[in-house]
């Protein structure tokens, strides 16, 4: 947000509510929320999540999981909208992982399609790390689809199966990124037609990443990104994006790559006419 703000980028901030413990449950089982509630996650499960879950880990991440919901009811009324935290993508049903706690990916696509604000919805997951949690989590839904773009060789080892993985090998550059979104992510779209899209927007896919394997440079991220808010804003359809990963030494570079992306995914809205709760409700009917 620091960076955000020293842009000088016109940008609204909203603060989320907490996501409510039924739309966790609904998710996640119930035991395990209740162990987050209570930061009382066993230390098996605390070492696969990477930290320790105190109290404020636990309202932290309540509210994290609100924002994707937020950012998703913002994006249906202007188009796009971002949740500056989030894109927890290994997140599993009964335990956390590789840094994530609740999988606010999952959570909102089921509140968004239970409440009745889509029916589809397609969760793009550009992370350097494949959505594991995310497949696993949504792998019995006909209504959510996921694409996962990310390096065949990177964590976690045992992958999941998403309803499409695109494995890239060791060292892909622009090039060779930009033509595996080309190929897949139009057919997808037009094949699935979602009514709403959920873009993991991670920046570890950068050649200067500390966990990342791909060669991204500055200018690919920022291609990417407008190609995939691109991709939705043609069709009219509303994607919101969560932030996903991003490591370094310094961490304001990797906040700086963060910022970039917000601000060209919402650029590139801003060349498209507002989506609207009408369509989407046209949609549904």
């Amino acid at each position: 947000m620091e960076a955000l703000r020293a842009s000088g980028a016109p940008v609204t901030e909203h603060a989320p509510e907490p996501m409510p413990r039924r739309w966790l449950e609904e998710v996640h089982d119930p035991a395990y929320v209740d162990e987050v509630f209570r930061a009382a996650v066993p230390r098996a499960k605390e070492r696969r999540i990477g930290f320790p879950v105190t109290p404020h880990i636990a309202a932290r991440v309540r509210h994290t999981n609100g924002g994707t919901w937020l950012a998703a009811q913002l994006a249906l009324e202007h188009g796009y909208a971002a949740n500056s935290a989030a894109g927890s993508h290994h997140a599993l049903h009964d335990t956390g992982a590789g840094y994530c706690v609740f999988n606010d990916l999952a959570v909102a696509a089921n509140r968004l399609i239970a409440e009745g604000d889509a029916r589809r919805i397609l969760i793009v997951d550009c992370d350097v790390h494949q959505g594991d949690g995310t497949a696993s989590l949504t792998a019995t839904r006909a209504d959510i689809f996921t694409l996962s773009f990310h390096a065949e060789k990177n964590f976690p080892v045992r992958k999941a199966r998403s309803d499409r993985d695109v494995a890239l090998p060791d060292g892909t550059d622009d090039a060779g990124y930009l033509a595996a979104l080309e190929r897949h992510l139009p057919e997808v779209t037009e094949r699935f037609e979602p009514d709403l899209v959920l873009y993991q927007a991670g920046v570890d896919p950068h050649r200067d990443d500390r966990l990342g394997r791909l060669a991204l440079s500055d200018e690919g991220l920022a291609a990417r990104d407008r190609f995939v808010v691109g991709e939705a804003r043609r069709r009219g359809l509303p994607i919101a994006s969560a932030l996903g990963g991003g490591y370094g030494s310094d961490q304001r570079i990797v906040a700086e790559r963060h910022a970039a992306s917000m601000l060209a995914m919402a650029e590139t809205n801003s060349t498209f006419a507002r989506s609207s709760r009408a369509r989407v409700n046209a949609a549904r009917e």
